[in-house]
């Protein structure tokens, strides 16, 4: 992975703990979550039906679909529990100066 895969994406404390926030980098939609202080980059549609997860709820290391309840490790992105079978997409991440960086 190179410097220039990494693009900006917000700052650190616009992504306060235990929440969310949409970001659309070259225009992809991603979503930045803070998990005990530990910042993940995600898809923003569950894979199971493609539900927004801007809302889910985040727990040791998982989020969950506000509209179904399936949960991915925001690690690796692997459903942790159904109906979701398919994992979802996680892009590496680095903080700078206080500000998110996301490679795509």
């Amino acid at each position: 992975m190179s410097e220039s895969d990494f693009k900006m994406a917000a700052s650190l404390d616009a992504v306060p703990l235990g929440k969310t926030k949409s970001v659309t980098i070259d225009g992809q939609t991603i979503l930045l979550c803070n998990s005990d202080g530990q910042i993940h980059a995600i898809a923003a549609l569950c894979s199971h039906a493609d539900e927004p997860l801007a809302c889910g709820r985040i727990r040791l290391g998982w989020i969950a679909c506000p509209a179904h309840g399936a949960r991915f490790d925001l690690e690796t992105g692997a459903p942790l529990t159904g109906p979701a079978s398919e994992p979802i997409a996680t892009y590496p991440v680095r903080i700078v100066d206080d500000m998110i960086e996301v490679a795509i």
